[in-house]
């Protein structure tokens, strides 16, 4: 884990929107960042970056974070088919993977049987210092919270509060 640097993982996000406008590729944040976008501030440190894109996408994208000095770091094995990790000074990324399936299910690619919520990747745009980005859906982004527990991970303090904050988020309406 790096150390917290909310201004390298802001050029990070600018650069990523950057390479991912070039590209003409869509691009959404899920976890802490997801959050912090949708209320327009920085509400706690991060210690990634979680970003959703098409898996048509990832071959290219690759290739572009490389030339942008971004280093690939090797995954788990079963996480392959789903994720691509990055690093860059002390900044880490994960880009994760979604596809649909033949029945016009949206899923995390090499997952099909977590299959997502039709609004999960919303379309409107959010501001925060001066970069936009596309996120998840807070109800999608609870759910995976949700999700991670009924699999086994153990319980967080971020986790916690950032359901706290999702609850709110989808209570007032703010999306």
């Amino acid at each position: 884990m790096t150390q917290y640097n909310a201004e390298n993982q802001l050029q990070a996000l600018s650069d990523i929107g950057a390479i991912s406008k070039t590209l003409g590729i869509a691009f959404w944040l899920r976890g802490g960042w997801a959050i912090d976008f949708l209320l327009g501030r920085v509400t706690r440190p991060h210690d990634d970056i979680d970003i959703v894109t098409w898996i048509d996408h990832r071959e290219r994208l690759e290739i572009e974070l490389e030339e942008a000095g971004y280093e690939k770091v090797p995954v788990k094995k079963e996480f392959c088919d789903r994720q691509s990790d990055f690093h860059k000074e002390d900044v880490d990324i994960t880009f994760t993977y979604i596809t649909r399936t033949a029945g016009g299910n949206l899923i995390m690619n090499g997952l099909p049987k977590w299959v997502w919520r039709p609004e999960s990747l919303l379309a409107e745009t959010f501001i925060l210092e001066g970069i936009t980005a596309q996120v998840i859906h807070p109800n999608q982004l609870l759910e995976e919270k949700e999700v991670y527990e009924q699999i086994g991970r153990l319980p967080r303090k971020k986790d916690a509060v950032s359901k706290k904050i999702l609850h709110r988020i989808i209570d007032e309406k703010l999306v």
